[in-house]
């Protein structure tokens, strides 16, 4: 392939990776899709996108460029290969690196001399050289001299269209100066503006930081609203009115808890690492806290609401309204909805949900319902995520007890509705 058109691997065609291998195709790069979950790529290979940011039409015009394969061993002949595997956390909150160390192994078994390697999955600061470099390098050829190593956090937002893999900046930190400068030129074909950095370790610890930044001001609100509930304040009228500040301040809203999978995860990853440096992150890791316990500060409004109408949880139908964890999207990793749901139940009470982006819920063993059955003899519904496609309004309309855990009525008041 020419330098303009390098040929471009793609590990893991999930949220991050299926989008950014579209968008090489896009370009006129020939792009080999590996993906090893096998009904993912049944469904690929039908023609049919997973992820919402990319949509059918989108995959078939990619399709003469793009090649969708199961095996890894396909990647060797590519130019550059970008790893876009999961790196969840583990039952005790630790760091999981496996999927990554695995497709590091498997790289380095078919690694040849002049490619570009770059880690995209979320992860800690160090990951790059410390566990992936050693991985690849198992193949007898060294970082940074034979081939190129590089790491470059992804900044997918799924759902959104005012800011595009197009044109949101992209950071790039290269093992060597050379690397950072051969990861420039291959995102500089997918993206408007490249922001360099001088090492590895300072690209992992900004994606950190862009997170953990959310996570931090997202648990001092939700500690507020908690706050605000006691001293029979409205927390959503507190945050209009400092919302009118020109400066100093950005607006952050409470809600149910986080989901997606870096602003759960990530202040947990950093923590893990600053432990290494006998260093406790405690307003970090309190961040985390806080949010880890929404679902249950949510699931204790749902048995209030229920009491005052003179109900028990145990027995009575509960509707969740929205299970993915963000607005108009299906993706469900890390939901509150999913803790929530799961809490109700193991208090008896009788589930249902209605989404128009989740036809089933797997976790809870239910499948969406059109939102008139759903309704139909509900004791409660709850605004867990607030799809534009919903109209919450008529729901409050028709008498059923509403809890707004997202504020998607506003300064609405009803008898029958219950705001966060």
């Amino acid at each position: 392939m020419s330098a303009d058109h390098p040929a471009v691997a793609v590990v893991g065609l999930g949220y991050t990776g299926l989008p950014l291998a579209v968008a090489f195709a896009a370009t006129g790069c020939r792009v080999i899709g590996v993906e090893i979950d096998h009904a993912r790529l049944g469904r690929l290979t039908d023609g049919h996108s997973t992820v919402e940011d990319v949509s059918d039409d989108d995959l078939r015009a990619a399709a003469p460029r793009l090649e969708l394969v199961p095996d890894i061993d396909e990647a060797r002949d590519a130019d550059a290969i970008i790893l876009c595997v999961p790196t969840p956390l583990s039952a005790n909150r630790e760091p999981d690196l496996t999927a990554l160390t695995q497709a590091g192994s498997t790289v380095g078994r078919v690694l040849r001399a002049g490619q570009l390697v770059v880690l995209q999955s979320t992860t800690y600061p160090g990951t790059t050289r410390e566990v992936l470099v050693p991985a690849l390098e198992a193949g007898g050829m060294r970082a940074g001299a034979d081939f190129n190593v590089a790491y470059s956090p992804e900044r997918v937002d799924p759902g959104r269209t005012d800011h595009t893999m197009r044109t949101t900046p992209k950071v790039v930190g290269g093992l060597t100066d050379a690397c950072r400068e051969r990861a420039r030129d291959l995102y500089a074909l997918v993206c408007d503006e490249i922001v360099e950095v001088s090492s590895p370790e300072a690209a992992e610890l900004s994606k950190l930081l862009e997170n953990i930044f959310r996570s931090v001001n997202i648990a001092l609100v939700n500690e507020l609203a908690i706050l605000c509930d006691r001293m029979a304040i409205d927390i959503r009228e507190v945050v209009d009115a400092a919302a009118t500040k020109p400066y100093g301040f950005m607006r952050f809203d409470p809600g149910p808890g986080m989901g997606g999978h870096c602003l759960p995860v990530d202040p947990f990853y950093l923590a893990w690492k600053a432990r290494e440096y006998d260093l406790s992150v405690e307003f970090i890791e309190l961040a985390g806290k806080v949010n880890q316990h929404m679902p249950y500060y949510c699931v204790e409004r749902v048995e209030r609401a229920l009491n005052d109408a003179g109900k028990p949880v145990r027995g009575s139908r509960i509707v969740l309204l929205g299970v993915s964890y963000k607005r108009n999207v299906g993706d469900l990793r890390e939901s509150p909805a999913l803790k929530i749901g799961a809490l109700l139940r193991g208090l008896g009470a009788e589930l249902a949900y209605h989404d128009p982006h989740v036809p089933v819920l797997d976790e809870l063993a239910l499948r969406s319902e059109a939102l008139p059955e759903a309704l139909d003899g509900a004791d409660l519904a709850v605004i867990v995520t607030d799809h534009a496609a919903v109209d919450h309004g008529a729901i409050v309309d028709s008498g059923t007890l509403v809890l707004d855990l997202r504020g998607a009525l506003g300064t609405r008041e009803a008898p029958n509705l219950i705001a966060l």
